[in-house]
């Protein structure tokens, strides 16, 4: 079976890495051991939007009377809300069956790994073995819960978050080990759902890789919810023995036991990179990534590697971007594509978090700005002085704005607040547009909306708000 690109794995970099190399006039394989679309689609950022949802959903209606609305015996039903989160996740993975099938690429169901330069070894559910030939490879095989070893995962009563995304009843009490966007998510869930939440965070701080004053403002509005947070607290073993979990947890003050239903382990995502025929075939790795150039090749011409097990953020956008880009490179290597591709700008990747209220940032905190040596103008902009934001009941939260006080440059957005993962993307283009702070405000943004935050926060930074 010979093809000119073979991806392995279907996830939010493999999908658009075959549809791209199939534009761009190569004929392409895919290589998938499980479900088209990869952990994102059916495990991991579609079906956990689709939980909170429902979490939002129950919680508007709790609230109606807030907004003159009366609705009595509001209730919420687990299972029901656990199925519809498998029937979308299902319905995009049938999607991408579509897209495969639109693009003329070949799916083939099994496990890959690099058997050789060109050469790609395929076992099959049921263990026959195959070899796919194909003058490029990808490598997109994605990452999986990170196991620590003070907490090993039984799928049980330490769960990882495919179990956190399943399970077959509700848990009244639910200790969640990290505070990164997986752990906060499942923690807003199901408190919302009803659930007793603690979450564990080895940090000084929740949300750790996020500017501070977003923390702060997420473990305001989480211990308003009733969530229990502990910072700069290790879990360093756990009982299951009995009906439910004991976690024994290292804080500055001592040791406590906490005891729950079940542990959820959010302590990150480690890269898939063993047994896919890395080490035989001579292609580098270090600290548990595979190295690549701007390009996303490996240390061998010819294979690639995107997404997870590539050393960029564990991000869907960046996934996909990198294997775009990773097509457009052989395209023009090929002749099949008149320039080689533009590298990525790892500072400029926006990280999203789905919680409520929501949490988006791109560029530098206002601690690595400083750090680099920018001399800074700060702008913030709360979400209580915005009109549509009042009238919408989500006055939680605000903007905050960074920039170059020498030339105006937009150095870097952070925001908490409802929908603000939507407001985002306006930053990372202004950002790529290298646009000033000028720009931002001269740009006429509409009234009212959640969006004009971030020119009155910009405002704000240079002394000129009109609504604070």
């Amino acid at each position: 079976m010979a093809y000119d690109v073979i991806v392995v794995g279907s996830g939010p970099g493999g999908y658009p890495a075959a549809i791209r190399a199939s534009q761009l006039g190569f004929k392409v394989a895919i290589i998938e051991k499980e479900s088209l679309g990869g952990v994102c689609l059916n495990w991991g950022c579609i079906p956990t939007k689709a939980l909170l949802k429902s979490a939002q959903v129950y919680e508007y209606m709790k609230h109606s009377a807030d907004y003159g609305i009366q609705a009595s015996g509001v209730q919420h039903d687990f299972t029901a809300v656990v199925k519809r989160s498998r029937g979308v996740a299902d319905k995009m993975s049938k999607g991408v069956q579509f897209l495969m099938k639109k693009n003329k690429i070949d799916v083939i169901m099994g496990y890959g790994k690099v058997a050789a330069k060109g050469k790609v070894e395929v076992t099959a559910a049921d263990g026959t073995k195959k070899i796919v030939e194909g003058k490029y490879i990808v490598l997109a095989t994605g990452g999986r819960s990170r196991q620590l070893p003070s907490m090993p995962q039984d799928g049980k009563k330490i769960i990882g978050y495919r179990e956190a995304m399943v399970l077959p009843q509700q848990p009244k009490s639910m200790i969640v080990v990290g505070s990164g966007a997986i752990g906060v998510e499942f923690a807003d869930f199901y408190n919302s759902m009803g659930t007793k939440i603690t979450i564990v965070e080895f940090m000084p701080r929740v949300v750790p890789v996020e500017d501070e004053d977003i923390s702060k403002e997420l473990e305001k509005q989480f211990k308003k919810k009733g969530i229990e947070i502990m910072t700069n607290a290790e879990v360093t073993g756990v009982d299951t023995s009995g009906a439910g979990v004991k976690a024994k947890v290292k804080t500055a003050s001592g040791e406590v036991i906490l005891e729950a239903d079940l542990l959820l382990s959010a302590a990150g995502v480690v890269a898939n990179i063993e047994n896919i025929g890395l080490e035989e075939n001579g292609i580098k790795t270090e600290k548990g990534k595979i190295v690549v150039d701007k390009y996303g090749q490996t240390s061998v011409a010819g294979i690639y590697a995107i997404g997870d097990v590539a050393p960029g953020q564990a991000l869907a956008h960046v996934a996909g971007k990198e294997g775009i880009n990773a097509a457009e490179h052989m395209a023009y290597l090929e002749k099949k594509y008149h320039h080689a591709p533009e590298a990525m700008d790892y500072n400029n990747i926006p990280g999203c978090t789905y919680c409520t209220p929501e949490i988006a940032s791109v560029g530098y905190t206002e601690k690595a700005a400083k750090e680099a040596g920018y001399e800074i103008k700060v702008g913030k902009f709360p979400f209580v002085a915005s009109g549509k934001a009042s009238a919408a009941g989500a006055t939680e939260g605000f903007v905050k704005v960074i920039f170059d006080a020498k030339y105006g440059e937009f150095l870097g957005a952070h925001m908490i607040g409802s929908n603000v993962t939507e407001m985002v993307a306006e930053v990372v283009v202004a950002r790529k547009l290298e646009t000033t702070y000028h720009e931002i405000l001269n740009g006429v943004h509409p009234h009212p909306t959640m969006s004009e935050a971030v020119k009155e926060a910009t405002a704000a930074a240079y002394g000129e708000a009109i609504d604070i």
